[in-house]
């Protein structure tokens, strides 16, 4: 597990301070094939604008905009980067899985399915920041749920508040 625990800091400095995928998408809009989604955490402070572009098979492009902690942003950039480019099926699966590993308990953090994501596995130890982890996952969340609706979609803010550990 230290060897996990040693990832776990270099990725989660890694990304807090070199995040990928840190911007808008101009022109945003539900019309062409973009959504993004509010998020907020008020136990942290952490704030997320997600942006999704998909023709509504693959995630063709995936950034975000916010501020907040490490874990916050390590999870924002993380999220991007590994599934920016797949299909939806795949960003549903590695999404509950990961929702799961955090907030559960009961999945062990597996590096063979989740890859780097298995990183977070101890987060759910402290469920304070748990929220911090998982703010980012539920507005993509929240975006894929209100796939296939009308363009008057309602883009509220989401929050992680009840997030909690098993």
């Amino acid at each position: 597990m230290s060897n996990l625990r040693d990832l776990y800091q270099e990725l989660v400095l890694d990304h807090g301070q070199n995040p990928r995928n840190n911007r808008a998408i101009d022109d945003c809009d539900h019309g062409k094939g973009c959504t993004h989604r509010e998020g907020y955490n008020p136990l942290c402070g952490d704030k997320l604008t997600l942006y999704v572009k998909s023709d509504g098979k693959t995630l063709d492009d995936l950034c975000f905009e916010g501020s907040g902690c490490a874990i916050f942003t390590a999870s924002s950039s993380m999220l991007t980067e590994v599934l920016k480019g797949k299909n939806i099926a795949e960003v549903r699966e590695i999404m509950d899985e990961f929702l799961e590993m955090l907030t559960t308990g009961e999945k062990v953090p597996d590096p063979e399915g989740l890859g780097k994501l298995a990183v977070f596995g101890g987060v759910k130890d402290f469920p304070a920041r748990v929220k911090c982890a998982t703010l980012p996952w539920r507005a993509l969340e929240s975006i894929l749920a209100s796939e296939g609706q009308s363009e008057g979609t309602d883009d509220g803010a989401v929050d992680s508040n009840n997030d909690q550990t098993g």
